[in-house]
């Protein structure tokens, strides 16, 4: 049965522009024209019968079509990028150790580990939990995945991936379970509040942008890992504060509720590696993270 496969060049130069959100720069990348670039799309175009892109001002904008084929074409060439150095560099290279905080491994990480490894099956990873804030100099480590905000160290190659939102949960066990569900905001503040020791301008944050003054809040419980501040905010101790991604899923099993919403702190999720470090794993992962961050949850 004879694959049905788009002009691999063409699909290369849209992908780029896509990437890049700029024919110009495209074509830099590729070492080609201007022109180039865009016959190339336009041959996509005429064989899909529908537009890639639409001018928007001075600038181009995916359309829905566009979109698609841009994340398929990306997963495809961070896989084969991956697979092609890994095939470089023998089958006795080291795997990429990768450093993260433990409740990140073990509530988003490790359950997307089966989609990591059919969408970069070239990638072998070796992950190591991190409790403590990330030296700098990142030692025995190739690259950390993390939470935070900037200012980075300097020694630091560092990828945004996406905004973090952090927002309250609880669980259905709370004795007022349904009372806090139904009310306003404010009713947090007659609440312990559980959090963690690490991050103790969480819920000050968060209550603020809410248009409440942190000051006016009462903590209570504290814990060293977010690990154990979700599981006592499951059993119905109290109202704990938790980035969206990492309660998600107890969300949609009902575990959890979020009544009140999540919001940007101004931190990111970021893949840091050493500056003077190039290893197209860690181009390719940082891609295959942002798209499963920037998806709808």
């Amino acid at each position: 049965m004879t694959r049905q496969l788009p002009p691999l060049n063409a699909l290369r130069a849209f992908e780029a522009a896509a990437r890049l959100g700029s024919v110009s720069r495209a074509a830099d990348e590729l070492h080609v024209t201007h022109g180039a670039v865009s016959r190339h799309v336009r041959t996509l175009e005429e064989a899909l019968g529908t537009p890639l892109f639409v001018r928007e001002g001075r600038g181009l904008v995916l359309t829905a079509a566009g979109l698609r084929l841009r994340d398929a074409a990306g997963d495809a060439f961070a896989s084969l990028q991956s697979a092609w150095a890994g095939l470089r560099r023998g089958p006795s290279a080291a795997a990429l150790v990768l450093g993260c905080p433990g409740s990140l491994l073990a509530r988003w990480f490790i359950p997307r580990m089966e989609r990591l490894a059919n969408d970069l099956p070239g990638l072998t990873l070796h992950l190591s939990a991190q409790e403590r804030a990330f030296d700098p100099a990142l030692p025995g480590l190739d690259a950390a995945l993390l939470l935070g905000e900037a200012p980075w160290p300097a020694q630091w190659q560092v990828h945004a991936l996406a905004p973090e939102r952090i927002g309250p949960v609880l669980g259905p066990r709370h004795p007022r379970y349904h009372l806090l569900c139904s009310g306003g905001v404010e009713a947090l503040l007659d609440e312990p509040l559980l959090h963690t020791t690490s991050r103790p301008q969480a819920w000050p944050r968060w209550l603020a942008a809410r248009g409440l003054a942190g000051s006016a809040a009462r903590m209570g419980t504290g814990f060293d890992h977010l690990t154990y501040l979700l599981e006592a905010a499951i059993a119905g101790l109290g109202v704990a504060i938790a980035p969206q991604e990492l309660v998600q899923a107890d969300i949609d099993d009902g575990r959890l509720a979020a009544p009140w919403g999540f919001h940007d702190t101004g931190g990111q999720w970021v893949l840091c590696s050493a500056r003077d470090r190039e290893d197209p794993r860690i181009e390719a992962l940082a891609g295959w993270l942002r798209r499963q961050l920037q998806a709808p949850l």
